[in-house]
């Protein structure tokens, strides 16, 4: 069931693009381990941002700080098996489905934070960048009481990044998803 609904959604992305369209889901591209490694580099400097944020007062910022830290080290994991991704749901899904075949290891907690959930009673780290985002909220009391919790969960992020971006391994999308 999840291969055949990734599969169908690189069909959709790659049938967009040859209509010269953009596509909104997931891509097979070229593998690329420095685009990976550019990833690792954005989350990085995403965190310095937080602690800017933090500084300034600019804490309603820092869920969205943290959800792109946590998604561009998805990203990054992605693109060492030649994939782009422009849908957050199906970033989660394949990363679970990477990690369910053992292709990779990649702690659950992470991939359910950048997990989108239609669901209301379901949450995740999406809800709160959108609060932070969209809200008309400056100070969200929250996210000073997350603020050590979520630095360490991010770096958690980064390091099993890091792991899986230098592990002496080639990766390779199993057959059953692609197009």
């Amino acid at each position: 069931m999840i291969a055949k609904k990734i599969r169908e959604c690189f069909l959709l992305a790659e049938q967009e693009e040859q209509k010269e369209k953009k596509h909104k889901g997931l891509l097979i591209t070229k593998k690329s381990n420095d685009e990976a490694k550019q990833y690792l580099l954005k989350a990085k400097k995403n965190l310095e941002l937080c602690n800017f944020y933090k500084e300034q007062g600019f804490e309603y910022k820092l869920p969205e700080e943290w959800f792109y830290t946590l998604y561009y080290c998805a990203l990054a994991i992605l693109s060492l098996f030649g994939v782009e991704s422009r849908n957050q749901r199906f970033t989660a899904l394949l990363l679970r489905y990477l990690k369910d075949k053992k292709l990779i290891e990649y702690d659950d907690n992470l991939i359910d934070r950048i997990q989108v959930y239609q669901e209301k009673n379901n949450i995740s780290d999406v809800d709160a960048r959108e609060k932070g985002r969209y809200s008309s909220l400056i100070q969200i009391k929250d996210v000073h009481q997350q603020y050590d919790e979520m630095m360490h969960i991010c770096k958690h992020a980064i390091a099993q990044c890091e792991e899986t971006i230098f592990a002496d391994k080639k990766y390779e999308l199993p057959k059953e998803i692609k197009p």
